[in-house]
């Protein structure tokens, strides 16, 4: 394989850092975030950290773990995780998880590999978020990949052979592990399903031995859990329009939704890695048509994504409401019940639409993980 040149794409290397965190020291987006990072320092406190970071792994241990920990610790109440022994040494691993929230995903998964000193992963993001030149700053300094999007059919292609050979590369090299949602943007009604698509990106940069391109890639999926859903209330009026209509993103929504997902209550939160996907299970797949290979490994992913998924309490109550039954009853009381309905309705107060199909859809997102595991088993 010819590798392309990735410099469009790849992370900042360390040479790149230090200039990096010069133009982020001096962008005035940075006096308020350092007002909440650092309340009741000066902006020069939080401004020499980041000059002080001359290389990615500064800028992740300076910077990022301090960041995230003060996210979690305003925001949630406990993060526990599990299957960290699926870590073997220094190999690396192409992490595929669900996606409920646009940053918290991939950089809470960043800070449990760096407690545990496990190499943290570059993180693959859609263009569209890197939207100025502080965020591909901030976030190619923290290892991000930039996954080109909403270009013509041509280049989405070629962004997408890139990609693919990209990812190849730096895993099958032993270079870095790498994470990536399972489908193009965040799970919006609480299914969580992988998108074959994405391996058939990832099987754009193969040799076309079908064992060999998927066992270099050694998946690992896992799952990622939140007691309160992530923008759970855009998520909700979101799919509200779409019924009706084509839902067109507001200008800034993204940045938005950003904001609302790192500084709305998340409760407990869960990540657990599993199993990766097996030579043997390949090789099964590698026996099939074309698509029903794709079909078969996304299906094998699903299932350790969906199954380890941590149900919460709120997921038992909106799948009893939902199907009119006491099935989870033991799992919650009925103090809970009404909490969780009181923050439902508190929710969609601010929400416009008929409100019975409102709190419908609402309901679906916390109990559709349920009725998810209920269809793979």
């Amino acid at each position: 394989m010819t590798l392309p040149n990735f410099d469009d794409i790849r992370p900042y290397v360390d040479a790149e850092v230090a200039p990096a965190m010069e133009r982020i020291a001096s962008n005035p987006m940075l006096q308020g975030i350092s007002a909440y990072l650092f309340p009741g320092k000066d902006v020069s406190y939080f401004k020499n950290i980041l000059l002080s970071c001359k290389t990615i792994d500064d800028f992740q241990e300076n910077v990022m773990q301090y960041v995230v920990k003060k996210i979690l610790s305003d925001t949630a109440k406990n993060l526990t995780y599990g299957g960290l022994e699926y870590f073997d040494g220094d190999k690396k691993y192409l992490i595929v998880t669900n996606h409920r929230d646009i940053v918290l995903d991939s950089a809470i998964i960043q800070i449990i590999l760096y407690m545990h000193n496990i190499q943290t992963t570059e993180i693959a993001v859609g263009d569209n978020l890197i939207s100025s030149s502080f965020m591909e700053d901030a976030t190619r300094t923290n290892k991000m990949i930039k996954v080109v999007r909403n270009t013509t059919l041509r280049e989405v292609y070629a962004s997408s052979q890139k990609l693919s050979q990209y990812i190849r590369h730096s895993v099958s090299t032993n270079k870095s592990s790498i994470w990536i949602a399972q489908r193009n943007g965040r799970t919006k009604d609480g299914w969580d399903v992988t998108e074959q698509g994405v391996l058939k990106m990832l099987d754009m940069s193969g040799s076309k031995d079908f064992v060999k391109d998927f066992g270099e890639l050694s998946i690992m999926p896992a799952s990622i859990s939140y007691e309160l859903e992530p923008c759970d209330l855009l998520k909700c009026v979101e799919l509200y329009i779409s019924k009706r209509r084509k839902y067109v993103k507001s200008k800034d929504e993204d940045f938005n939704s950003i904001l609302t997902g790192i500084m709305q209550f998340k409760g407990n939160i869960h990540i657990e890695f599993t199993k990766p996907i097996t030579h043997e299970e390949i090789e099964q797949a590698a026996q099939l048509d074309k698509n029903e290979r794709f079909k078969f490994l996304t299906s094998a992913m699903d299932k350790r994504i969906v199954s380890s998924f941590k149900l919460w309490k709120n997921n038992y109550i909106a799948y009893d409401m939902i199907t009119g039954s006491n099935e989870f009853a033991a799992e919650y009381t009925q103090e809970e019940k009404k909490a969780f309905v009181d923050y439902m309705k508190f929710k969609l107060s601010s929400a416009e639409g008929d409100m019975d199909e409102l709190e419908d859809i609402f309901l679906h997102i916390y109990a559709n993980p349920i009725f998810n595991r209920k269809s793979i088993q």
